[in-house]
């Protein structure tokens, strides 16, 4: 009596589950084509990098900001600190210039088709 009880419970979930899939289904056509072409695919990795990237500038600034609070006046300390933030804008930086780079050739591409 246990397993039928647990096979109709099973199935009654597994009807459950289906449902929505099954409400979403789609009658007669073809599905629609996931279109990625150079571009799309150029934009996509462009703008995760673009999030990493920020999220590193971010961690580079903090630690900068930590290191000149914690230099406690010795010059040494204080002139890594300086050393610290000055790459960290230089990055920042090199990374808006590749990044117009990158824009501008997915512009001149895209207007030439």
């Amino acid at each position: 009596m246990k397993k039928i009880a647990l096979n109709l419970l099973s199935l009654v979930v597994l009807g459950a589950v289906a449902l929505p899939v099954m409400a979403l289904a789609q009658i007669g056509g073809n599905p629609p084509a996931i279109s990625l072409n150079l571009t799309t695919l150029g934009n996509r990795i462009a703008n995760a990098v673009w999030i990493i990237f920020t999220a590193i500038a971010v961690i580079m600034f903090v630690v900068a900001g930590i290191m000149f609070l914690t230099a406690q006046g010795e010059p040494e300390k204080i002139q890594k600190a300086r050393s610290s933030l000055i790459w960290g804008v230089a990055g920042i930086v090199v990374a808006v210039i590749a990044f117009t780079i990158i824009t501008l050739v997915v512009r001149v591409v895209n207007s030439g088709t």
